[in-house]
């Protein structure tokens, strides 16, 4: 009989799904603290995880443990490898939280680009209209920088070009006459379009090559009052070096989701930078996301048991043939 532990809670159409499912059980964990998930984690055939690290000590409590269904899409706080020794695939959910992260890419821009925060702190202290020091800008006949085609920057460069901007996408993994084909114009040089844009909004994983990519380097080569959008993963950019620039009026504004170390519990220098708009890693947490993801997330877990797990959600597809 699997038993099914989520580490958080998720939609409870997804709970009723693998309820109504004979022969499965299902928990989510009240105390997601060491000793609590060293006390519950053995019992686990099959895990949902959200914001919880899984390392060789996480694993060392799993011995039961079949699958790991990721409730989302990025993965990089998961030992893959460490889970790939042991035959347990990895699944995500890739297109349950596109839109609503793409929307929310939108919303960053808009927000920055309108000086929303400014606006807003004005009318709560009665000073109307609009101010010389609160300049604001359209979206349209700009030009943003898309940095990565998958699933959600394929959405952001629609939703740009549908607001009159000029898109150009950097993804060294997508053939240029694809993105030529959906409309949009590919970028070699890097560091010329980087100085063209003005705005760069990122969609790529954080990985051996992009992690810390967005240096003082790559700040200081950007257009003087370009704005930057990070929704993917917040080792992507340097924090100390993006607050330099928002500080110093390089850049005139930036739009986070995202950190380098989450949750933000403690002081970091970005929070004391000029025109910053922060949200907690909350832009795939529509209502709409969030029950696609638990959905997803459960019948990854429902369709491994009985052998017919998609592939296409699989991370480690190597360990498929277990469950051939």
């Amino acid at each position: 009989m699997p038993h099914v532990i989520c580490s958080h809670p998720i939609h409870p159409d997804a709970e009723a799904v693998i309820r109504a499912t004979p022969g499965f059980t299902l928990e989510t964990l009240a105390d997601r603290s060491p000793a609590g998930l060293a006390a519950r984690l053995p019992d686990a055939d099959a895990l949902i995880l959200r914001t919880i690290r899984v390392d060789e000590a996480f694993l060392a409590h799993c011995s039961r443990l079949q699958i790991l269904a990721r409730h989302g899409v990025g993965y990089d706080i998961i030992d893959v490898p460490a889970l790939t020794r042991r035959k347990i695939p990895l699944t995500i959910t890739p297109e349950a939280n596109a839109v609503s992260v793409a929307e929310h890419a939108l919303m960053l821009m808009l927000a920055s680009m309108r000086k929303l925060r400014g606006y807003d702190a004005n009318v709560r202290g009665f000073v109307w209209g609009g101010q010389a020091n609160l300049p604001s800008f359209e979206l349209a006949g700009k030009t943003v920088l898309v940095f990565g085609f998958g699933r959600i920057g394929t959405r952001v460069a629609r939703l740009c070009q549908a607001f009159g901007m000029r898109v150009l996408v950097r993804d060294p993994y997508m053939p240029k006459g694809t993105i030529r084909g959906a409309g949009y114009a590919p970028v070699e040089d890097l560091a010329a379009a980087v100085k063209e844009a003005d705005i760069v909004t990122l969609h790529c994983p954080s990985n051996a090559e992009t992690r810390g990519m967005v240096d003082a380097t790559f700040l200081r080569g950007m257009k003087r009052g370009a704005v930057l959008v990070n929704t993917a993963r917040g080792t992507l950019v340097e924090e100390a070096a993006l607050a330099a620039a928002l500080t110093e009026g390089h850049l005139s504004a930036a739009g986070l989701d995202v950190f380098e170390e989450e949750p933000v519990e403690t002081p970091i220098a970005l929070l004391s930078a000029p025109n910053l708009v922060l949200t907690p890693h909350v832009a795939a947490s529509t209502q709409e996301g969030l029950r696609r993801m638990a959905l997803e997330s459960a019948a990854a877990v429902l369709g491994f048991f009985a052998g017919t797990l998609d592939p296409d959600v699989v991370v480690n597809s190597e360990v498929l043939g277990r469950n051939a």
